[in-house]
């Protein structure tokens, strides 16, 4: 709260976000998780996991209201959950439940730091950075951020949803995240540029780490384990030594979960599913955590229907899971266990009906293209040796930079001497899958990124189990404990004053010049663990207590060697807008007020028509990456910027290839430039287009507009024309 309110966001809105969130997610969500799972475990995971039940539930009160017509009344959607709970008398007892376990107070203290660091580093890279109205015609915005804002204020009122550049194309894509917003700022009566940019980010991340701390606690069945997944999810940062600048193979957490909330508000989902078939997969021997019984296969399916379109990553990775773990136990015993298949079976539906209902079967550009993320940094024309040791080179470097973090699931296999119990042949599946299929397939914009993403969830958890073991077999005391976690703290501030020190990357060199800082600290911190290898024998003989011990800290200092990539995320975000790593675009205040003012003018079902489609024009060839009108308009455009698109992405030429239907963008431009009763007529009858508007610096408007239509806004860049 107290980072909003620093970055502008009023108190009134503040407040009303609040209420939202308690009464309409986590109030209904929580009483339905209540009713579903067998016995209660601690108050916060049944506030985490209803949170995200609560917000399944949300979209289909979101559907229901907006394809009826009403989505103004989408505030009523929670009396249709708690009506049931007041008046059904088995049903009351949720509302008091019995019987948590206490949370231990090292575990709380220890995830609400996870959740405080990570809101200071999103304050720092993302809300301070970004205005929820630009305030200056220089405004620099990550170029999706838009498209996105778009994408949730066609949300507000229609479904399913149309691409909002094109009035009319249906949209196949992973669009739920941004029904979130809408539905958020429907209930709330917040405006949605704040929800967006302000609210609905940090809100998902908090609640994205708590649940990887409860899930991590309830699959693996130790508390710590759970908390230390959180840390590695949103603490510990990109093994990158790049200052911040560049991002090699993507990134995990650091800008990934602003730049694509989307993705966020996937891992919501996918983590309750990933605890909902540990548990129908084999739960972890030993584990006190209360079985979350025959709900635990409602679970499944709630989630898994709802991340159908949440991200299109993350079914695929689940099935991968599946798949690998009915594979490993058809090798061992022969015979998979029925609820593997069954489970399998359920994501495998899921995926037909993302793939033919969400998609369209539409590729959105995805096809196999083995090594694509890899292959920019090895180049061409090299002898055949040097290609191969290149090859090498740049594989090692994506294992450092992106699953660094993922070591503590080396440990676990080196305990438990390759023999992993069900739930953690689940966990390892897809961790494996998710870079797996990343690597197989390629995409123009690196979108195959986000099967890294989906996988790193299970990852992080089975990483942490591995620690968690460890340290048990090291048998540290608490005074042991509190100097392994002061060492690991140094350890991050010094690599990350180093990195601080180190300037930033210079020209472009050679293909593979990106990855060689990487590699070169690689190499330099391999050869301090040696040298404090050989010398262990010294130090345990002049202190017994490290007797053991080697291995616990080695893993340590791994897992937290890459802690310095939210710093320089965030510092490298006030040097270069949003970071640098990726292209933004100016969002001057001139256009944004012309757009808020339509926005506040107009009905939801208007179309609007612009003169202005390039983000750029590169030798008469138009970057159709414009999604301004229609993010701030909150309206569906006749021909904005049609690069998006999905019949779009991945035609030769990229955001430059030239809009298919060239009748409708002639009839829009000559608006414009050639206006005539019948030719407006014509968008208006036709299209329902109602609003025109004109960006001066693209092209002033004929004098003939203003006796056909009627001047309603202009300013010293934009008019806005209204249709009669």
């Amino acid at each position: 709260m107290a980072a909003l309110l620093a970055t502008g966001t009023p108190a009134l809105d503040v407040a009303r976000w609040t209420g939202y969130v308690l009464l309409a997610v986590l109030l209904p969500g929580t009483l339905v998780f209540r009713a579903l799972r067998r016995r209660p475990h601690t108050l916060v995971e049944d506030l985490a996991l209803g949170a995200a039940v609560g917000l399944v539930l949300e979209l289909v009160g979101w559907a229901a209201f907006t394809a009826a017509g009403r989505p103004g009344w989408l505030w009523l959607w929670p009396l249709a959950v708690l009506a049931p709970f007041v008046a059904v008398p088995r049903l009351r007892r949720h509302w008091r439940p019995a019987g948590y376990v206490p949370v231990p107070a090292g575990w709380a203290w220890s995830l609400a730091a996870v959740v405080a660091g990570f809101t200071l580093y999103l304050t720092e890279s993302f809300l301070r950075v970004n205005p929820v109205l630009p305030t200056d015609e220089g405004q620099a915005q990550y170029i999706d951020l838009a498209f996105q804002l778009s994408l949730a204020g066609a949300a507000t009122h229609r479904v399913p949803l149309e691409v909002p550049q094109v009035a009319g194309e249906p949209l196949h894509y992973h669009w739920f995240g941004f029904a979130h917003f809408a539905a958020a700022s429907l209930v709330s009566g917040v405006d949605l540029p704040t929800v967006f940019f302000r609210l609905g980010v940090p809100t998902l991340c908090a609640l994205a780490a708590v649940l990887v701390a409860v899930v991590g606690w309830r699959v693996s069945g130790r508390a710590y384990a759970g908390v230390g997944a959180a840390a590695l999810m949103f603490t510990v940062g990109e093994f990158g030594y790049e200052n911040g600048v560049r991002q090699l193979f993507g990134t995990q957490a650091t800008f990934i979960v602003w730049g694509s909330p989307s993705m966020t508000y996937s891992w919501v989902l996918l983590l309750p599913l990933v605890a909902a078939l540990g548990e129908i997969v084999g739960r972890a021997r030993g584990s006190t955590v209360p079985a979350l019984g025959r709900g635990g296969w409602a679970l499944a399916v709630l989630f898994l229907a709802a991340s159908t379109g949440a991200k299109a990553s993350s079914v695929p990775v689940v099935l991968a899971a599946l798949a690998f773990t009915a594979a490993v136990a058809l090798l061992a015993r022969r015979r998979p266990p029925r609820a593997v298949l069954a489970a399998a079976g359920l994501a495998l539906a899921a995926q037909l009906f993302a793939t033919a209902v969400l998609f369209a079967f539409e590729s959105h550009g995805v096809t196999v293209d083995p090594f694509s993320g890899l292959r920019p940094y090895v180049g061409t024309g090299h002898p055949a040796g040097v290609t191969a040791l290149l090859w090498v080179a740049v594989f090692g470097a994506f294992l450092l930079n992106l699953q660094l973090r993922l070591a503590g699931a080396l440990a676990l296999l080196r305990l438990r001497r390759w023999r992993l119990e069900p739930v953690q042949v689940f966990l390892l599946g897809g961790a494996l899958a998710g870079p797996a299929i990343y690597l197989l397939v390629g995409h123009p914009g690196s979108s195959n990124q986000y099967f890294t993403r989906a996988g790193f969830a299970f990852g992080v958890i089975l990483s942490a189990w591995g620690w968690a073991e460890l340290l048990d077999r090291a048998a540290l005391g608490v005074r042991g404990r509190a100097l392994l976690a002061a060492g690991a703290a140094g350890f991050a501030v010094l690599l990350t004053a180093v990195q601080l020190r180190h300037p930033a990357p210079g020209p472009a060199g050679p293909a593979y010049a990106p990855v060689l800082p990487l590699l070169t600290w690689a190499m330099a911190l391999a050869a301090v663990a040696v040298l404090v290898a050989l010398c262990w024998p010294a130090l345990v003989g002049r202190w017994p207590g490290l007797a053991g011990r080697g291995g616990a800290v080695l893993l340590t200092a791994a897992l937290v060697a890459g802690a310095p990539g939210l710093v320089l995320d965030a510092a490298a975000a006030h040097r270069y807008p949003n970071g640098g790593a990726y292209p933004v675009e100016r969002m001057p205040a001139s256009r944004v007020a012309a757009a808020r003012w339509v926005h506040d003018h107009s009905e939801p079902d208007d179309v609007v028509a612009t003169n202005a489609h390039c983000r750029a024009v590169v030798q008469g060839w138009c970057d159709a990456r414009s999604f301004w009108l229609s993010g701030y308009t909150e309206r569906a455009v006749l021909v904005e910027g049609w690069a998006f698109a999905p019949r779009m992405v991945g035609l030769p030429g990229g955001p430059y290839a030239p809009f298919w239907d060239a009748a409708r963008l002639r009839a829009n431009d000559e608006a414009f430039t050639a206006p005539t009763a019948d030719g407006l007529a014509h968008l208006r009858d036709t299209y329902g287009v109602r609003w025109l508007v004109v960006d001066r610096q693209v092209g002033r408007e004929s004098e003939a507009l203003a006796t056909l239509a009627e001047l309603r806004y202009t300013n010293a860049r934009m008019a806005v024309y209204r249709l009669r």
